[in-house]
């Protein structure tokens, strides 16, 4: 059985800095890249950080410069570290890998909140 488990959430001021954690199991995580998505009220999801299994690491132009995207396999765990976080950054933050995300399987996400 496939569970996300995302952590770290929070409410911080804008400019401030939060690190999520999401840990996958029921696979095996290091033969599939991850991805960090948000959905804030009234919007879609959007794709925010991906990191490939050879550790290649692509962002939303949004969030470029400010967000960093890492992985430990040995702990089925990726990483999104924020930093200069902005009220528009304000969203529900969800991991998953690509054929989990297909099957609409999702975790509970982890509610980020930036204050101006």
């Amino acid at each position: 059985q496939v569970r996300l488990v995302e952590s770290g959430g929070g409410l911080v001021q804008a400019g401030g800095s939060l690190r999520l954690s999401c840990t996958v199991s029921g696979i095996i995580f290091s033969g599939n890249a991850g991805n960090w998505y948000r959905q804030a009220p009234g919007n879609q999801r959007e794709l925010v950080a991906s990191i490939s299994m050879s550790g290649r690491t692509t962002y939303a132009d949004s969030v470029k410069g400010r967000f960093t995207i890492s992985r430990d396999n040995s702990k089925s765990t990726v990483y999104l570290q924020m930093s200069n976080l902005k009220p528009e950054d304000t969203a529900v933050y969800y991991c998953n890998v690509p054929f989990i995300a297909a099957r609409r399987q999702w975790g509970q996400g982890t509610q980020v909140t930036v204050s101006s």
